[in-house]
């Protein structure tokens, strides 16, 4: 598949409105991986997901459903560290909190539903991703937690 550079101007649009609106900001205030907060992860994601789907040269994409759905991905607005608080199985539970809560907060398609509800798949199997977009997001989420995992180990060394 030919690549081509990639333009950002779409993304930066994107990152502009969405991290400006609802409680966006609130996610800075929670941990997602090793020292990463939600916010952090969320932008790393939005990014990479971006960044395959724009040097794709003969694959079309909704880059703004994209971009919109992986920056709310894990919008679920809470500490899932804290055991005293009851978000057990949080990897199982959490596309359904953050779909909620985008949903109370954005506007959304529908295929930006689909981004932030199948992000989990293959651990939640039963939400399999039906866009090319959501595999993206998905793909994406799962490199960027991995990097940010093992820079916990790596510090550990």
């Amino acid at each position: 598949m030919a690549k081509r550079e990639v333009d950002y101007t779409i993304f930066e649009e994107v990152l502009a409105e969405v991290i400006t609106a609802g409680r966006y900001e609130e996610m800075k205030q929670y941990i997602s991986h090793s020292d990463i907060t939600v916010y952090q992860h969320c932008i790393k994601v939005a990014r990479l997901a971006y960044t395959m789907a724009a040097s794709k040269r003969r694959v079309r994409c909704d880059l703004r459903a994209l971009v919109r759905g992986a920056l709310l991905h894990d919008y679920y607005l809470y500490d899932w560290h804290d055991p005293n608080k009851g978000f057990r199985w949080h990897g199982f539970k959490h596309h359904r909190f953050a779909l909620q809560n985008a949903a109370r907060d954005f506007e959304l398609t529908k295929k930006e539903k689909g981004i932030i509800y199948s992000h989990m798949f293959p651990l939640t199997f039963w939400t399999w991703p039906m866009s090319r977009e959501a595999w993206y997001v998905t793909i994406a989420d799962k490199r960027v937690a991995t990097e940010e995992t093992m820079k916990k180990y790596r510090k550990q060394k």
